[in-house]
Parts: structure tokens; C-alpha cells; sequence
């Protein structure tokens, strides 16, 4: 694995600004690849202070604001990075939230919301991009799951139903273009260190961790690594596949 496994490459991540976003973007672009970065949620600012940083350590790249649970919006990002750097060979769909509740307090439209950012959103961007991967013959479709959507987890009905449904689609979309040069395959991280976890009270985080077998939740750079091994040329033969990066939380 050189420098430049992804030379020549153009991906698109979504969700690119937020933790583990901002790694996977940053290690794609770091193998050679160009990288157009959707983003939705965080504030302009921040979001260009990633660009300045990414294109600072000499990456190619642009931000693209879009709100890929919506249909239209997400074929226009596509028409967008396509247009500007000539096709998507890789498709990281990254971009998911959480709003937590049991079922019994759990709205419908805490539930809508959680399935149209999280699982549409895989539809939206895969159907967007996949027409000229097909054409052109080649093509590597990542999605981020969860280990929730393997195991369920307490509170989060909606969460694990999405993360779930994305592994179903990867494995239906996978048997409709393995003849045709496309992977498509999924990265089901466990508890991931963010800056969002490092708000969690000292206790809490210690009874999470206390459930993993390796002791320690992952770092992004070992969710990104998982992301960067499936969008190699190298990985044609693994699809319809889901790489659990969980620390044994799952097995």
C-alpha cells in the first residue's frame, strides 16, 4: 500500500466534516485520492477550516453542502463532483445521526427522521452514482453501519433498524453489479472515540468500555483504515460484505 493505491481516484464521502468523516476523507486523499466532502450539519466555518487544513497538506478536494436524505439534493451533489472532477469512483456513504428513545417515547418522527438520514440516504447516493460506475465498469460502494445494526442495542430502535437496512441493500445491490466491476461493502464500527464520546461522563464511558473484549474503544484512523481496504483496487473480489471493526464487542 504506497502513497497512491487511490492515484487517479475521485471519491465522495459524505458527512466529511464530522469525526470519523473528516479521517476517512483525509486518508483517501492521503492514497492519492480526490475527494469531494459533503457536509450538511456543521457550521460553515468549521467546515472550511477543514478544507484549509486538507488542501494545506497538499490534497485535492471541494466542500459540497448538501442534505443527502433528500433525493433531489443528493443527485445534484453528484451532477456537482462529478462535474468537477470527471466521475466517483468511490462512494462513502458516511452521513448519520442518532436520536435516542425507547420505542414506547419514541415519535414517528424521531423515527422518520433517523431512517431518511441514516438508511435513504445510502439509496440516495448509491442510485446517484451508480449509472456511471456501471458505464464505465468500475466502482467501490462503502457504507457505514453499526455494530447496532448487527446486535441491536437498548434506545435505539431506529438507529439499529437503519444501520441493519444498510446491510441488507449492500448485500442486494452487491449481487446486482459483482458482473460489472463494483464493490459494494460495509464498515460496521463498534464505540468509536469522538469528540462527541469525549463529552460522555468519565463513568459512563467506563461501563462501555468495560464491554469490550480488547478494552478500549477504536480510534477513527482504525474505522478509516477498514474504509481505505475496501475502496482499494486490490479489494475487487470482497462484496456484499460487512467488516465488523468493533474490538470483539460482536462476534
Amino acid at each position: 500500500m504506497g502513497k497512491s493505491s487511490l492515484k487517479d481516484r475521485v471519491a465522495l464521502v459524505t458527512g466529511a466534516v464530522g469525526g470519523i468523516g473528516q479521517t476517512i476523507s483525509l486518508l483517501l486523499a492521503g492514497e492519492g485520492a480526490t475527494v469531494g466532502l459533503n457536509y450538511l450539519v456543521e457550521p460553515d466555518e468549521v467546515a472550511e477550516a477543514f478544507l484549509k487544513d486538507f488542501t494545506g497538506k497538499g490534497y485535492r478536494g471541494k466542500l459540497y453542502k448538501a442534505d443527502v436524505s433528500k433525493y433531489e439534493d443528493t443527485t445534484q451533489l453528484v451532477e456537482k463532483v462529478s462535474k468537477d472532477f470527471g466521475r466517483i469512483d468511490i462512494l462513502v456513504n458516511n452521513a448519520g445521526i442518532t436520536i435516542d428513545r425507547t420505542l414506547k417515547n419514541m415519535t414517528p418522527d424521531q423515527w422518520e427522521k433517523v431512517l431518511s438520514v441514516d438508511l435513504s440516504s445510502v439509496f440516495n447516493c448509491s442510485k446517484a452514482v451508480i449509472t456511471q460506475m456501471l458505464e464505465r465498469g468500475y466502482g467501490r460502494i462503502i457504507s457505514i453501519s453499526s455494530v447496532v445494526g448487527e446486535k441491536g442495542n437498548f434506545g435505539q430502535t431506529n438507529y439499529a433498524a437503519a444501520k441493519a437496512g444498510i446491510i441488507g441493500f449492500t448485500k442486494a445491490l452487491a449481487l446486482e453489479t459483482a458482473k460489472k466491476g463494483i464493490a459494494v461493502n460495509v464498515v460496521a464500527p463498534g464505540f468509536v472515540r469522538t469528540a462527541m464520546t469525549d463529552q460522555m461522563p468519565k463513568e459512563v464511558l467506563g461501563k462501555i468500555v468495560e464491554t469490550i473484549p480488547v478494552g478500549r474503544m477504536a480510534e477513527p484512523a482504525e474505522v478509516a483504515r477498514a474504509v481505505l481496504f475496501l475502496a482499494e483496487e486490490g479489494s475487487s473480489y470482497i462484496t456484499g460484505q460487512v467488516l465488523s471493526v468493533n474490538g470483539g464487542l460482536y462476534m
